[in-house]
């Protein structure tokens, strides 16, 4: 695998939109006519084992991600959750031990194949981090980044606000979209940053721990837009918090020590009848 290790915006945009349009999403047409389920599945992960040097992360792991809902992962630390949620944009092409082996298919077309371009895939698979991190910009300047680097068309003040009322942010800043957006609160920081994030109009949103820094009313913000987000994206989260993964998935993976997925399956199943005695015991606290 071909390590990507500066995420640029050189590249002519042309090409990248070619290269997403034509091969990210190639096939799903034809697949329309012949099989529902394709249209059904936006991430499908086969026999997927990354390495760190000698250390193996994942191992083995294989998963398919339903379109327009929330998928959870769970699981101790350490176990790889964060590690596969990598593995969806091929931000473990910034890493340069790192090794993915196995075949990870957005809507049909593996996006490790070597005519994918990782930086436009990128662009596709918006990604929110645990910790808050917008740009020392303004509001408004934070939101119509991705759009201006990638020469999108359009009102960008219709943009704007329109990724802001997605993400329960515009009653807050809307006179103010001048303000830095350093100088939000947390939670405000973290909405600015998914509002950075769906304004290029992704397919899939990752969200690696989003409320984990956040007091319990902005998590409950933060929990309110997943679930509405999800009526317009794929929303794959990542959390400690089983309580949480319970009240706003979906479905919900089960990460165990060794990189092993464990059981993955509706989210009501995973917490109420798991298959897995192994998932049992972790559920219930018996270790983790």
């Amino acid at each position: 695998m071909s390590q990507d290790k500066h995420m640029t915006d050189d590249s002519p945009e042309q090409d990248d939109e070619q290269l997403i349009t034509t091969n990210v999403t190639a096939g799903l047409e034809e697949d329309d006519s012949t099989d529902s389920q394709a249209t059904e599945t936006m991430i499908d992960a086969q026999d997927i084992d990354v390495y760190y040097g000698d250390t193996q992360a994942l191992e083995s792991v294989s998963l398919e991600i339903p379109e327009t809902q929330v998928t959870a992962m769970i699981g101790p630390s350490g176990c790889g959750k964060s590690t596969f949620l990598r593995c969806i944009n091929r931000m473990n092409d910034l890493i340069d031990v790192a090794r993915v082996d196995g075949t990870l298919r957005l809507r049909n077309k593996n996006i490790y194949d070597e005519d994918v371009d990782p930086v436009a895939l990128r662009r596709r698979v918006g990604m929110v981090f645990q910790e808050p991190n917008p740009f020392p910009k303004s509001i408004y300047d934070n939101v119509a980044y991705g759009r201006r680097v990638q020469g999108m068309d359009g009102d960008m003040d219709d943009a704007v606000e329109r990724a802001l009322r997605r993400a329960a942010l515009w009653d807050e800043v809307k006179d103010q979209l001048n303000k830095s957006g350093l100088d939000l609160s947390g939670g405000q920081q973290q909405r600015l940053c998914i509002a950075r994030a769906i304004a290029v109009d992704p397919d899939i949103v990752l969200m690696d721990e989003p409320a984990s820094a956040l007091d319990p009313i902005a998590t409950s913000k933060i929990e309110d837009l997943i679930e509405e987000l999800a009526e317009d994206y794929t929303v794959v989260i990542v959390t400690h918090n089983m309580q949480q993964a319970a009240r706003i998935s979906d479905r919900t993976a089960v990460f165990l020590t060794g990189g092993e997925l464990v059981e993955y399956d509706d989210t009501n199943k995973i917490f109420e009848n798991p298959s897995s005695q192994r998932v049992e015991d972790y559920i219930t606290g018996k270790f983790g």
